[in-house]
């Protein structure tokens, strides 16, 4: 049986606006009960009650802020129901800011929610997808991921945030190599700007009041999900969902095939010839 031939229970976490809501609206369009976690109970039960009228699925949620070890155990354990056949991890928080002035404790929740949170709920989950023959995660990761050394301007100011999104993508790609051949599959998203409100706050506390939308623009949710749906159905493990290059992923897995041919035990010429100059200087001091 593959992941999706009968719409089981998907878990959603960030699920009570911007992609993970738009997930939730999908999936229950196809047939899927579903969990939905976030931090903002009210968008929660409004949500839920919205999808349960529209498409006749259950749906329950889940009050939890992943940044609390308390409420991530709440939430692994749903998550290793035997019911779950589908998980989507999409909790994010930015923690925004110049380095050496953004909170130290904010920037541990970014940690927290944006590594802790998908590693356990993932670890939660597959061990159980394996022993049933089906299942697949999503995991949301972005774009600044591959960013790197591009400075702030247009784009934030975003060491940890970048770093965090870094790993997503490094542990979903490392996990989907490791679990190849086998029922579950893995995919990681990354889109670029999206037309969602997470730009409004750094992630300390939830955007308060009705769901709204940054003024950056940005690429609808529903594309983000259209093109996640899609990617997975197809069996790709990353997923750019404004991406018109197809190939460009598989010149990026060459690419770290090259930077990997540094793993020999010789050490680089340049490097010796470094430090052999630095050594001839010292003498000749």
């Amino acid at each position: 049986m593959t992941w999706d031939e009968t719409p089981g229970t998907a878990v959603v976490t960030g699920a009570s606006s911007g992609i993970g809501a738009e997930y939730a609206r999908r999936l229950a369009g196809r047939g899927w009960d579903l969990v939905l976690v976030a931090r903002r109970a009210e968008r929660l039960a409004a949500l839920a009650d919205r999808l349960r009228g529209e498409s006749g699925v259950a749906v329950e949620t889940v009050e939890a802020d992943l940044a609390r070890s308390a409420d991530l155990a709440r939430v692994a354990e749903r998550v290793a129901a035997p019911d779950v056949a589908l998980l989507v991890n999409n909790a994010g928080i930015n923690g925004y800011g110049p380095f050496p002035e953004v909170d130290a404790a904010l920037l541990t929740k970014v940690v927290d929610v944006n590594v802790v949170a998908p590693t356990v709920l993932t670890r939660a989950a597959v061990p159980g997808m394996l022993a049933r023959g089906r299942g697949a995660v999503v995991n949301v990761a972005s774009l600044l991921a591959f960013a790197g050394s591009l400075p702030p301007g247009p784009l934030p100011q975003r060491a940890v945030y970048g770093g965090t999104k870094g790993y997503v993508v490094t542990f979903t790609r490392t996990l989907a190599a490791e679990l190849a051949g086998t029922p579950v599959r893995l995919q990681v998203v990354c889109p670029g700007l999206t037309a969602t409100e997470f730009h409004l706050g750094t992630g300390e506390r939830p955007v308060p009041g009705e769901q709204r939308v940054h003024e950056d623009g940005g690429m609808p949710v529903a594309d983000v999900v259209t093109a996640s749906l899609a990617a997975l159905a197809a069996g790709e493990v990353v997923c750019v969902p404004g991406l018109e290059d197809a190939e460009a992923v598989a010149r990026l897995v060459a690419a770290e095939l090259g930077v990997r041919e540094g793993a020999g035990a010789s050490l680089a010429p340049r490097y010796r010839a470094a430090a052999e100059a630095a050594a001839e200087a010292e003498t000749d001091g």
